[in-house]
């Protein structure tokens, strides 16, 4: 029986943050993976913001960043497209395309220099409650070992296993989850370079197909879809945009990866005796955008913290880690909130009021871009978004 103070299962951004914070509060710490390499397979369009990182106290590192945005295209249904790059306006909200296989490296060796253990190639099979603690059972390549720690911190993506064994609710409902494919290609012909696009409409349908550069003529090219929304599985939708959209119409894939992304908010509860979940697996992702490291970081962080002040303080009882609750949805809740609507709103849009929407955009001076400016402006120019969202703004 191995005994630790924090255990924290799954090293993704989220993970290795609370990992990461646990272990620099004095608590003794084992973070652990069921993957051999930490960062793959990739499972994101690895864009983050600079605000976000900045936010987490993170210095970037040319290790991890593959491209500095400069730029964000909007393409509707039937090609209008928006155009608003630094050139022309403040881009406040702009950030990094990141190498999330090193990226997470990193992390997870912030997690290490500050104290915390790593197990790789390990998978948590089970979870059981023994007395102030849990024990987590595990099989690393064959060999069966088991876990005793004081808190786990279920840290392990939209599955969210850990939170179904200790019987909290889980997080996203199935018609709120994201189903993903994505492809790294090479071969592409950019319009401009350093420049996000995104294409709304029925290609996507329930969310939106990207194209994220990562310099020269590579570029990460996937879309999301709402399973209930989508007539075909979501590669097939993927695939017909490749072949008519002339950016990537030549381009060759070097990697697949798929997974699901929750975007229906956060549960009622990420607590419990001896237990807190946080990231993906606690629904820390925007609705709108479908983005989640900085967030996903940000929940690991105060995981993080809180279970270290339990452990210092021999409390690790319910009570205690509601603590997490309360300052994770006062960071997190109100911008995820803020963006449920929008989300709403525009499943709600038909290919020719997108297209209408994007025709009113060719006359709107955007002085700045972020999310909340994009909501701000759409209700200037859309009726139903007037009524549906004007109280949003």
């Amino acid at each position: 029986m191995i005994e630790t103070d924090v255990l924290v299962i799954g090293s993704g951004p989220a993970g290795s943050s609370a990992a990461k914070h646990a272990a620099l509060g004095g608590a003794k710490v084992i973070l652990m993976d069921k993957k051999s390499e930490i960062g793959a397979p990739k499972r994101c369009a690895e864009g983050i913001s600079k605000k976000g990182l900045a936010k987490l106290g993170i210095e970037p590192n040319p290790r991890w960043i593959t491209k500095e945005i400069d730029g964000i295209r909007l393409v509707s249904p039937d090609g209008t497209d928006v155009w608003m790059t630094e050139e022309e306006i403040e881009l406040p909200e702009a950030g990094y395309i990141l190498e999330r296989k090193v990226f997470d490296k990193y992390m997870a060796m912030d997690a290490a220099r500050a104290g915390a253990q790593i197990k790789i190639k390990t998978l948590a099979t089970g979870l059981r409650r023994d007395g102030d603690a849990f024990i987590v059972s595990t099989e690393s390549m064959g060999k069966k070992e088991e876990i005793r720690a004081k808190i786990v911190i279920g840290a392990d993506g939209p599955e969210c296993h850990v939170a179904r064994w200790a019987g909290l609710k889980p997080t996203t409902k199935a018609k709120e989850m994201e189903s993903g494919v994505q492809y790294e290609m090479v071969g592409l012909d950019f319009e401009r370079d350093g420049v996000l696009e995104f294409f709304f409409g029925s290609c996507a349908p329930g969310g939106y197909v990207w194209i994220f550069p990562k310099g020269d003529d590579i570029a990460n090219v996937g879309l999301a879809v709402l399973s209930h929304l989508a007539e075909k599985p979501a590669i097939e939708y993927l695939d017909e945009f490749i072949a008519k959209c002339p950016a990537t119409k030549n381009a060759q894939p070097v990697e697949l990866n798929v997974g699901g992304d929750p975007v229906g908010g956060m549960p009622k509860k990420m607590y419990a005796d001896n237990l807190l979940i946080c990231g993906d697996a606690a629904g820390q992702v925007n609705p709108l955008t479908g983005g989640g490291i900085s967030s996903g970081m940000t929940g690991g962080m105060y995981a993080g913290k809180v279970a270290a002040e339990a452990i210092a303080a021999g409390d690790c009882s319910e009570k205690f880690l509601k603590k997490y609750d309360k300052e994770v949805r006062k960071e997190l809740k109100s911008e995820i909130d803020k963006y449920k609507k929008p989300q709403e709103f525009l499943l709600s849009l038909s290919d020719d009021e997108l297209n209408d929407i994007a025709k009113a955009f060719q006359d709107v001076n955007f002085e700045k871009i972020s999310t909340t400016e994009l909501i701000k402006n759409l209700v200037k120019v859309s009726p139903k978004a007037l009524l549906k969202l004007g109280k949003l703004i």
